[in-house]
């Protein structure tokens, strides 16, 4: 017997789970796409996206997902031959290193392991050896969504502006925007990017690179970028085709404008300390079930580094594997893979596993998932602490 039916709970780091208004808001015909009622929304949404973003710079907008805003970000601002610094937290900065790569940039990385965060001290040091600034930019991830480590850009600032070096400080906010503070003018941060697939509740398909004023000043100076990629038009368009770099992704535009109607009346300070709370209640179970020697274990042991939108877990052996497939199959509910988790050991990732709590996600979805891992755990034979939801039920009376 499966009591998996009625409706699903996709709780992996994204796709997110899309609220009702954004797919009733996609279920219309095609409009026109050249002038009318699309060209007023798209002009009074890119406010709005900026709003997210805590930025008075412009924004990008690309019909891809979170590579594709890789690409975009590098290109405008590198080309063959230019060097970058990335600082490594996981699988995600591996991959934007590897997109630089690609592009012919030279991609040095400072890799802190996948338990830790980035240590300021560390790229200070490396910026103050590079005296004759050859380092373009400097890239890491806001969150990396295979590790689930969280990394503040306030003290890397700090770092650059203690070495004097002009290099750009470059966020991968895919898995944090909308759901982690993120302030990208205040903390000095020169470009973001994101996907619309997390905290935008929106499918996969929308990519949006966050400019700041030093990086239109970078774009000015290269002496080509490829012109699908060129966010010149697209910050500043003459027209309304520009904003695409083509047609325009109409249907996502339309769920698009449902999520950011949707964030705004929430209230982003809200919204991040809905984050806050639902990811806190999550910690108290896991640190609950971690108790009286059971299996499961937290990937980051610092509450200051973990994120409040996804946290990867490791449970032994493949019991991660084991645990996925029998919540799925028997109560409904989709846990994330392994991602980048990958050893030697354990060359799939079986033993591990994560949570995505991003976006459309409330406390009694956060609960009836936690009771979904634990009858899971019972199931399969898995060690666990006792306790686990009370300890976030706790949490949630609290708030």
């Amino acid at each position: 017997m499966s009591l998996a039916a009625g409706r699903p709970y996709l709780a992996i780091p994204g796709p997110s789970v899309m609220p009702d208004a954004v797919l009733q808001a996609m279920h219309q015909p095609a409009p026109n796409i050249y002038e009318g009622d699309i060209v007023t929304m798209v002009q009074g949404m890119v406010p709005d996206l900026k709003k997210v973003a805590r930025t008075d710079g412009k924004v990008a907008i690309y019909i891809a997902n979170g590579h594709g805003a890789w690409e975009a970000s590098l290109t405008n601002i590198a080309g063959p031959g230019d060097k970058v610094l990335v600082c490594v937290t996981g699988r995600f900065g591996h991959g934007w290193a590897d997109m630089a790569e690609g592009l012919g940039i030279t991609a040095d990385k400072i890799d802190f392991g996948t338990k830790t965060g980035i240590d300021a001290t560390r790229l200070e040091e490396a910026l103050k050896a590079d005296t004759s600034h050859e380092y373009k930019a400097v890239l890491f991830s806001h969150v990396d969504t295979a590790t689930s480590l969280l990394n503040d850009p306030r003290p890397l600032r700090a770092a650059m502006d203690a070495a004097g070096h002009p290099a750009l400080l470059m966020a991968d906010c895919i898995a944090s925007m909308g759901c982690e503070e993120f302030q990208m003018d205040a903390w000095g941060v020169d470009i973001a990017v994101t996907g619309s697939q997390k905290g935008l509740m929106v499918p996969p398909g929308l990519s949006f690179v966050f400019v700041g004023p030093r990086a239109e000043q970078v774009r000015k100076a290269m002496p080509r970028v490829s012109r699908y990629w060129d966010w010149t038009p697209r910050i500043d368009p003459d027209f309304f085709y520009q904003f695409f770099g083509g047609t325009a992704p109409t249907h996502h535009l339309f769920g698009l404008r449902a999520s950011l109607t949707l964030l705004h009346d929430e209230g982003m300070e809200q919204v991040w300390k809905r984050h806050v709370t639902l990811a806190e209640a999550i910690w108290a179970a896991c640190e609950a079930w971690s108790s009286d020697n059971g299996a499961l274990r937290l990937n980051v042991a610092d509450r200051a580094l973990r994120s409040h939108a996804v946290t990867a877990l490791g449970l032994g052996e493949r019991n991660g594997s084991a645990l996925r497939q029998w919540v799925a199959n028997n109560a409904g509910v989709t846990l994330g893979i392994g991602l980048g988790m990958e050893t030697k050991e354990d060359p799939r990732g079986e033993g591990f596993f994560r949570i995505g709590h991003m976006g459309h996600l409330n406390a009694h979805m956060v609960l009836g998932m936690l009771g979904t891992l634990e009858a899971g755990m019972q199931a399969i034979g898995v060690h666990h602490g006792p306790g686990a939801l009370g300890a976030a039920a706790k949490v949630i009376a609290a708030a």
